[in-house]
């Protein structure tokens, strides 16, 4: 068993271990992340960066605890520990919108070999709006489309853009208290979705975020021009009011927007398949063959969704990937690296 630092191995352990390899050995490099479901998203952006002079090695922070998320990563492991052959991979939060305002978010800036993912989280990149039809797909194996998810999310985004720059705008304040991530959330849940008539669920969050921008204008008269240059500066950094939805908090986005909203489209697309099963069986003993047939092969949308990887062609994976990038092509002396 190799020594630890603490509870984990340091990086010059692994820099060691390749340095004794033999010459024609691949170089082993170990990639933290955060949890259990962060795993198979770092092994696809990994996978093709492998090749036969080196690999990656994707664990969990601890093999010895269960700590899990980005504190212990951060906290506990990242002390000095991350190297060339040892980096840690997080989900971008709200730290890289931060720029470095908190503690953490100057770490996951700024601290070496420590990557993230640019959008909220992985499953921000799993509702990648393109990508939506597909998983209808792979739920229902009816590939007929039905409903704009492209259109909805940017129609959702733009509506809730203002009221999400207020919300960097406090947290990057430190006052986050006034105005928390679970408040903005609340603001933004759009209820019952009806893909037949998606623009009501629009409308209604656009009124509630409308209410409560004016309401920040008013309680905060000389906060203008500071607003006004944050806004500027996150479309610089590519939030744009069309792209808010990969920004927000991850856990709410899959589980009260996207979820409801491919479970009803997915429902019907299932009902016309079974429907087209009874319109077509000769008989009674086929249609109940073919429908027990397709009833096996359709799967759940949270499984699917979990499973997606569409977004690979995206904006934010594509800056991930670059980074990446610049990381293995640093010069073995290197200590760190520089963020697209």
């Amino acid at each position: 068993m190799p020594k630890r630092l603490g509870d984990y191995i340091s990086s010059s352990y692994f820099e060691a271990a390749n340095g004794m390899s033999s010459q024609h050995a691949r170089r082993r490099i170990v990639a933290y992340v955060e949890g259990y479901d962060d795993i198979f998203f770092w092994r696809t952006v990994f996978s093709r960066f492998e090749n036969d002079a080196r690999y990656f090695e994707v664990m969990l922070p601890s093999r010895s605890n269960l700590s899990r998320g980005k504190k212990p990563v951060l906290m506990n492991l990242l002390s000095s520990r991350v190297g060339r052959d040892m980096i840690a991979c997080v989900d971008a939060d709200y730290d890289w919108l931060l720029q470095g305002a908190t503690g953490v978010s100057e770490r996951v800036l700024n601290g070496n070999f420590i990557f993230h993912t640019y959008v909220y989280s992985i499953e921000n990149f799993q509702c990648y709006a393109p990508s939506l039809h597909d998983v209808c797909v792979m739920v229902t194996l009816n590939d007929r489309s039905v409903f704009d998810f492209t259109d909805y999310l940017s129609e959702f985004s733009r509506a809730i853009f203002s009221l999400f720059v207020w919300n960097i705008w406090h947290y990057r304040r430190g006052l986050h208290r006034e105005f928390t991530m679970s408040d903005f959330n609340r603001v933004i849940e759009t209820g019952n979705f009806n893909f037949r008539d998606s623009k009501r669920c629009i409308d209604n969050v656009r009124r509630k975020a409308s209410r409560m921008v004016r309401d920040f204008e008013a309680k905060y008269p000389d906060a203008k021009e500071s607003y006004l240059a944050l806004k500027a500066e996150l479309i610089k950094m590519g939030i744009t009011p069309d792209s808010t939805y990969l920004y927000i908090q991850g856990h709410h986005l899959f589980n009260k927007v996207v979820v409801p909203m491919l479970t009803k489209v997915c429902n019907f697309l299932r009902q016309e398949r079974e429907n087209e099963i009874s319109r077509n069986a000769v008989h009674g003993t086929q249609r109940r063959n073919e429908l027990s047939s397709y009833g096996h092969s359709v799967s759940d949308v949270p499984i699917m969704l979990r499973r997606n990887t569409g977004y690979t062609h995206s904006a934010p994976f594509e800056r991930l990937l670059s980074d990446i990038r610049a990381y293995l092509e640093m010069p073995p002396e290197a200590s760190g690296r520089k963020k697209g």
